[in-house]
């Protein structure tokens, strides 16, 4: 691959903010930008470990979009709002990641978008070059 390929999905803030969800990189460097608990443009209350989950499963649409999967999956990082959430998003990651085992970080922040989103999550992934863009996992 040669040039940058730029992902959109549609989420409310993609066009607003001017963004794209997910990028390419010449050499198989995917980032996937910052992912809360959206589905069908609308946030979605729950619990810090089901907000993880949709909010991974956002970044993984990207992903899919691209041809990879969790599995390219090389690093991960978790914005959270409060400390007493450290054991749900982390429960919600193992059982997202525990045979990938990317690097991750998890850090607490002040605040988000919105004061009902309690974590938002970013994905970096990786194309092999033996893996052309579109090929199945």
């Amino acid at each position: 691959m040669s040039e940058l390929r730029r992902i959109s999905t549609g989420a409310p803030w993609e066009e607003t903010f001017g963004y794209s969800r997910a990028v390419e990189l010449p050499g198989g460097l995917v980032l996937v930008a910052g992912c809360t608990s959206v589905v069908d443009g609308e946030i979605t209350d729950g619990t810090p470990y089901e907000q993880t989950v949709n909010s991974f499963r956002a970044a993984f649409d990207a992903l899919a979009q691209l041809g990879l999967g969790p599995q390219d999956t090389v690093r991960t990082r978790m914005f959270i709002t409060h400390a007493r959430d450290v054991d749900d998003v982390g429960r919600a990651h193992k059982e997202l990641f525990d045979a990938v085992r990317p690097v991750a970080t998890m850090v607490i922040v002040a605040g988000l978008v919105d004061p009902r989103l309690v974590v938002e999550v970013e994905i970096e992934a990786y194309r092999t070059p033996s893996r052309e863009a579109g090929e199945n996992a």
